[in-house]
């Protein structure tokens, strides 16, 4: 069945059972068959994705693990952790789709009233959960359950669209024409510009015409981002993330690597490049097996020797933390993670996704985090934005870092939310985010100040919020480049206005007689020549 197809299936399910939806409702090979409709033998995440519809509750990767994995031998092949003694059970890890919601009000009560909001919203913005974290992380008991930062964290709203998005995905909604509504949700996602700070075209590999790259990026010089196209999802979808395009089933929109080899060709000509940074969706959604093409080859350290870091971001300790002690191929990830660093002689950081120090409570996160460092010997440094209802509070920030200094967890990075998707609804302006940080960072120790921030990650690079001061006279904030795409602007200072209503790079303006460091298309300018002499 051809995509449209499948999406005006999914679509008119929606419509015909939106006010008082059951799950199967929301099954487009139902509705087909209802209708007399051929349904596939198999309807990809991509298909149903199309219209924020995630796919059916069904075991990922993750879980499937090791039939068929590859043999990961050498030294340290089994480290021997005793799960069972931890007191977890083996979990199979299953996602709650926008379908399976229903059971999810059965189970949490208080869900109901929002079922039709959540459903609706699901059509523009991807909705996946795990059960980890529905089950163990959302305060299902407090007086507004949409209040809580973790639900606001998973479950999209109308809220987060625009008064005139909102109106017309409602209008066509109601209309119970499904290819308009196809048509609708398609007009609202183009809006929401769905590629930030130019990742489609300024971040392009540099000599992307000589190889199959699709899945990758190079915007500063010693890193390279890669896309696997096996972790092009997630355990679950936070609301605000910035890279949602990814999860709506249009291939124009999305970033996905295929194989390494490629991959391994265009870094063997950049011996620029020290770090690869593996990325997504969620890298930890693969079976080790698939995730080995990428790292069995860093075990010799012949290999591209100049390759000396492999960060791999995540939001697994979040989502699902069993990824590391439970799931089936969960001692084979580990090992592999280890071999790297003792054979490979590579540095190992887990880039863990960490927005709120409950995150960080449970037994079963806790068990991962101890995993990763003791036997994969690897380092994890913390980064989160900061978004309106979920972590915009100085002691939230404080509370955090605190936890995951005790953990042995690496303070790294407070960003800003980026200007796409539902960026007004989680916006914080850069003077309250400024603030903050710099009294989350005053009440704490030491060790908890290698955390960065507030960075914008914008078109010219890293920009970071360090401070609001008086500059001749004008009050200003006062920034500096943390990464540019001009090396020479990294750790430069700079001034603009103070401006209360600012949120991003674009709505700064230059301080009398000056200028910013970028131009109208957000590009770094050549730096000054005074700035060099003595």
């Amino acid at each position: 069945m051809p995509k449209s197809s499948i999406a005006a299936v999914a679509l008119l399910a929606f419509t015909a059972g939106a006010l008082a939806p059951t799950a199967d409702a929301f099954v487009p090979h139902q509705l087909a068959q209802a209708r007399g409709v051929a349904s596939p033998s198999f309807m990809s995440t991509k298909e149903s994705d199309i219209v924020g519809i995630s796919e059916p509750s069904v075991t990922t990767e993750a879980a499937t693990a090791t039939e068929g994995a590859v043999a990961l031998g050498g030294n340290n092949n089994v480290i021997g952790t005793d799960i069972s003694a931890m007191g977890q059970a083996t979990e199979r890890y299953k996602a709650i789709s926008l379908q399976a919601i229903d059971k999810v009000a059965e189970d949490h009560p208080q869900l109901k009233p929002h079922l039709r909001d959540v459903k609706l919203a699901g059509l523009v913005f991807p909705f996946k959960a795990s059960p980890y974290y529905v089950d163990e992380m959302i305060d299902w008991e407090s007086d507004d359950v949409t209040q809580d930062p973790f639900y606001k964290l998973i479950f999209p709203t109308l809220d987060m669209l625009s008064d005139e998005h909102r109106e017309k995905l409602e209008a066509a909604h109601d209309a119970g024409d499904p290819a308009n509504l196809i048509k609708v949700v398609g007009e609202i996602r183009e809006d929401l510009n769905p590629h930030p700070a130019g990742q489609k075209t300024l971040n392009a590999p540099k000599d992307a015409e000589e190889d199959d790259l699709n899945g990758v990026q190079h915007k500063y010089s010693e890193t390279v981002l890669v896309f696997p196209a096996a972790a092009q999802t997630c355990h679950a979808y936070c609301t605000y993330c910035f890279r949602w395009a990814q999860f709506i089933g249009d291939d124009e929109l999305r970033f996905a690597q295929k194989e390494a080899s490629s991959l391994f060709s265009y870094l063997s000509k950049h011996e620029e490049v020290s770090d690869i940074l593996m990325t997504g969706g969620d890298p930890m959604i693969m079976k080790t097996k698939s995730l080995a093409q990428y790292l069995e080859p860093l075990l010799d350290p012949d290999f591209l020797p100049h390759i000396k870091n492999l960060r791999i971001g995540t939001r697994s300790l979040s989502f699902w933390p069993q990824r590391f002690t439970t799931d089936k191929d969960a001692d084979e990830l580990i090992t592999l993670l280890r071999r790297v660093r003792d054979e490979g002689k590579r540095h190992i950081a887990i880039m863990a996704h960490l927005s709120h120090e409950r995150e960080l409570s449970t037994d079963k996160v806790q068990a991962a985090i101890k995993r990763i460092q003791e036997e994969a010997c690897s380092t994890i440094r913390s980064q989160s934005p900061i978004m309106a209802g979920i972590n915009d509070s100085a002691e939230v920030w404080a509370n955090k870092w605190r936890k995951e200094v005790s953990l042995g967890i690496v303070p790294y990075y407070m960003f800003l939310a980026r200007d796409t998707g539902a960026q007004e609804y989680f916006n914080v302006p850069l003077v309250k985010a400024q603030r903050f940080y710099a009294d989350a960072i005053r009440n704490t120790s030491g060790l908890i100040r290698t955390a960065r921030g507030p960075s914008m990650s914008c078109t010219p690079g890293k920009v970071e919020v360090t401070g609001v001061e008086e500059i001749m006279g004008q009050k200003a904030f006062v920034l500096r480049f943390l990464q540019c795409r001009d090396e020479n602007w990294i750790g430069r200072v700079f001034f603009a206005k103070y401006d209360e209503k600012a949120y991003w790079f674009d709505d700064l303006e230059p301080l009398d007689g000056m200028e910013l460091p970028w131009d109208e298309a957000g590009l770094p300018k050549p730096v000054p020549d005074a700035v060099y002499q003595g």
